[in-house]
């Protein structure tokens, strides 16, 4: 079980996979439907027919959100979303609490919105997930860069992408080392600044030796 306490202004890596390590995602449309939810449900701004504009990102590429609903995401989020990998059976997330109680509920809409999602359009019941999402808070800017650098070489597991990581679709590390996707809806800046560009933090990402057992506990259990 998670213990945790959340605090407004504090750095969290949320990670969470399928029930009996199970694939959460099963073709294009379930990708593409977690990362709307993940990028989209950062404040608690209602959208309606997110299968449509899911739709129209699979066949385009594009979510098609209006500037005023945009808007009002970014002025009432109750989290700040910095990077983000998905995997076929499990997710990382970096965010930033900035409302108290935010992570809680930015969990549960994403986690809530896509198991009903799931289980409506492959005609079963039950978790799709393996228990409450997990935790660790970010005590230090040196932890905070190297949980995004692990965060964005997950996918190096999947052995198409090995050495390709910074060109994976569902990952931000794409973001990072070209121009972002998403604008304001991805909080680069924090990190950025520490390196003072993107080539010096995709080079800190590639390069850098990192211990999994120091970033990572209960995924693998």
């Amino acid at each position: 079980m998670r213990k945790i306490n959340f605090l407004p202004n504090h750095y969290y890596h949320l990670y969470g996979r399928g029930v009996a390590k199970q694939p959460i995602f099963l073709d294009k449309r379930d990708w593409a439907r977690f990362l709307f939810l993940i990028l989209y449900l950062q404040s608690p701004e209602k959208i309606n027919h997110i299968g449509k504009v899911v739709k129209r990102y699979v066949e385009k590429g594009k979510f098609n959100i209006s500037e005023e609903t945009l808007s009002k995401i970014l002025q009432n989020r109750d989290v700040e979303l910095l990077v983000f990998t998905l995997m076929p059976n499990h997710f990382h997330l970096l965010a930033m609490e900035k409302k108290e109680g935010g992570i809680s509920a930015y969990m549960h809409r994403v986690l809530t919105a896509y198991s009903m999602y799931f289980n409506k359009k492959y005609e079963r019941s039950g978790h799709v997930f393996q228990g409450p999402f997990q935790a660790r808070v970010i005590l230090s800017d040196a932890q905070l860069n190297i949980t995004s650098a692990y965060i964005h070489r997950n996918q190096r597991e999947i052995k198409k992408w090995k050495n390709r990581e910074d060109k994976y679709p569902w990952s931000s590390f794409i973001d990072y080392s070209k121009d972002s996707r998403w604008g304001k809806l991805l909080c680069q800046d924090v990190l950025l600044e520490q390196f003072g560009n993107k080539k010096r933090y995709t080079d800190f990402v590639l390069d850098t030796m990192i211990d999994k057992e120091d970033i990572l506990d209960g995924l693998k259990d």
